[in-house]
């Protein structure tokens, strides 16, 4: 199937870049080229954008779709590796930095492609098709590990339940496919908390896939480095579609836009900080119009933040 993927908070994103004809614009899980095509719609000839995504039909795809584009740069990488992707193109201070930390829709409705829960496929949930995949967790990880990731990444409270099926049965037999897993996983949930919820192997697969594509480890730090690219006036703009994610980037928001840090009664400031960002945008969740659209939209949330300095 083509690369297809519906942008989420597409106005608000693009309007949250301000973005100048001028200017050098990175999108950092670029995907399906949706909001880098509106960026470059508003770049004039002297404009650049650097489109970077870690997995290689992203990349084969935003490559087809900007052959022609001569300010258009296609980049196979991931976005922690921002300041160095943004070292190799010679970029010393971006005017706009954009990552949409969710899954394409494609990767979600490609079946074989391990993501769904939907269609029977190899157990995969690879982001980039490379490093350990939702096989590896599901049939080496300990049954203590197991239930960390299923509480903590999918807020499931069957965590423990889940965990204990997964492993009585894998010494049985390698878990293999999305549907084997998906029935495990609801074998482990009491029959009454299937009713409600939605699919019962909703969170628990949520929580392997970030698990397999590492979502959240250090995403403070890859966040200050995507600011660390900016220029003095620049804006980064981050969408996030879990609650431990936005968390992260909210706080690390809050630490780089707050100055002085003297206790109250200090009549005058001698730790000398001053704010190094400004928030402009702070938590905008999908309008009902795009959710009865784009239903998958519902968790996201889009925060952005102009650097100062």
């Amino acid at each position: 199937m083509g690369f297809n993927h519906i942008p989420v908070l597409f106005a608000e994103t693009i309007d949250s870049l301000c973005v100048r004809p001028g200017g050098t614009y990175i999108d950092c899980t670029a995907g399906g080229g949706g909001h880098s095509g509106a960026i470059l719609s508003l770049l004039g000839e002297d404009g650049r954008l650097v489109c970077v995504d870690r997995d290689p039909d992203a990349v084969s795809n935003l490559r087809r779709k900007f052959s022609s584009e001569k300010n258009v740069e296609i980049v196979h990488g991931n976005f922690s590796d921002i300041k160095s992707i943004a070292a190799s193109a010679g970029i010393d201070g971006a005017d706009g930095v954009l990552a949409d930390l969710g899954v394409s829709s494609y990767q979600l409705d490609t079946p074989e492609r391990g993501f769904s829960f939907h269609a029977d496929a190899p157990l995969d949930m690879r982001m980039s098709k490379e490093g350990k995949s939702a096989a590896d967790v599901v049939n080496t990880y300990s049954e203590g590990d197991l239930r960390r990731i299923l509480f903590t990444y999918g807020e499931e409270k069957f965590s423990a339940s889940i965990a204990r099926r997964i492993v009585s049965e894998r010494e049985k037999k390698p878990i293999e496919s999305t549907l084997e897993l998906a029935e495990i996983i609801k074998s482990g949930i009491p029959a009454r908390a299937r009713r409600d919820g939605g699919h019962p192997a909703r969170r628990s697969f949520q929580a392997i896939r970030i698990e397999v594509n590492g979502e959240l480890e250090n995403l403070s730090g890859c966040v200050r480095d995507m600011f660390s690219v900016l220029a003095p006036g620049g804006i980064l703009s981050v969408i996030t579609f879990h609650s431990l994610e936005d968390r992260a980037v909210k706080q690390t928001f809050k630490e780089l836009s707050t100055g002085c840090v003297c206790p109250p009664d200090f009549p005058v400031c001698v730790c000398g900080r001053t704010p190094e960002g400004e928030i402009t945008v702070k938590g905008i969740s999908p309008s009902e119009e795009e959710l009865s659209d784009n239903p998958r939209a519902r968790s996201a949330r889009l925060r952005s933040i102009k650097k100062l300095k």
